[in-house]
């Protein structure tokens, strides 16, 4: 795993990690995903969650008071109270406290079973996890995911990001997001913040969660630590 820090700006600490999934010797998610399937997607998933956690936990996450984000797979959960049995246990074998534990689903992968992706966000909030959509804004179900599963915090794309301030129409487009979520009580968090014009005008915007090169790359096996 490498890990990402989310920043809050206002504090100037850390709001969570995102856990990136990478092969045994650093190579890049997409290699490792390029291997995922149908028939290994429960057992990937499982895995990820549970190196997840267990990483973070031997790099001593739980005392920085930050979250945990953790990627996840709905086609790979078949009954979410069944399937969560693992994650719980290793929550517990390295006492994470699941409130700190955030489980992002990238709008990207289509959902074609909305009852489903529902129902493992329903009995996530019941095990008292956060949710989140990663990848707001680029992919298949855009508002419609929004207005039916209201996640905790969306995740505004880096390609809406990029050059913010130097695109008006991206500009507006990103700031009725963020009123919109404000008005319906999900965070917001940017992601892909490569400068820092970008940052001043998503700050103007009141977004204050952010996700990108100019506070911390991935750190392999390890929790950097960000620059403000």
């Amino acid at each position: 795993m490498a890990f990402q820090p989310i920043v809050d700006t206002r504090t100037q600490t850390v709001f969570a990690y995102e856990a990136l999934v990478r092969g045994p010797s650093g190579e890049s998610a997409a290699s490792v995903l390029a291997e995922v399937n149908p028939t290994n997607i429960y057992a990937f998933d499982q895995a990820c969650r549970i190196r997840a956690i267990e990483t973070a936990g031997q790099l001593s996450l739980v005392e920085s008071g930050a979250a945990l984000s953790i990627n996840f797979f709905p086609g790979a959960v078949y009954k979410a109270e069944t399937c969560i049995q693992a994650t719980l246990a290793a929550a517990a074998r390295v006492a994470f406290p699941r409130e700190l534990l955030i489980f992002e689903v990238t709008e990207g992968e289509k959902v074609v079973d909305r009852a489903h992706l529902r129902s493992i966000l329903e009995e996530y909030r019941r095990q008292r996890f956060r949710s989140a959509i990663d990848d707001f804004g680029a992919g298949y179900a855009g508002l419609n995911l929004l207005a039916e599963f209201q996640p905790d915090i969306i995740k505004i794309d880096l390609d809406l990001v990029r050059d913010i301030d130097t695109r008006p129409v991206a500009c507006k487009v990103v700031a009725a997001m963020v009123s919109l979520a404000r008005d319906l009580g999900v965070e917001v968090i940017a992601e892909g913040i490569e400068t820092r014009a970008e940052l001043q005008v998503l700050t103007a915007m009141g977004v204050y969660l952010h996700q990108g090169y100019l506070f911390a790359k991935p750190g392999f096996q390890t929790l950097p630590k960000p620059v403000f």
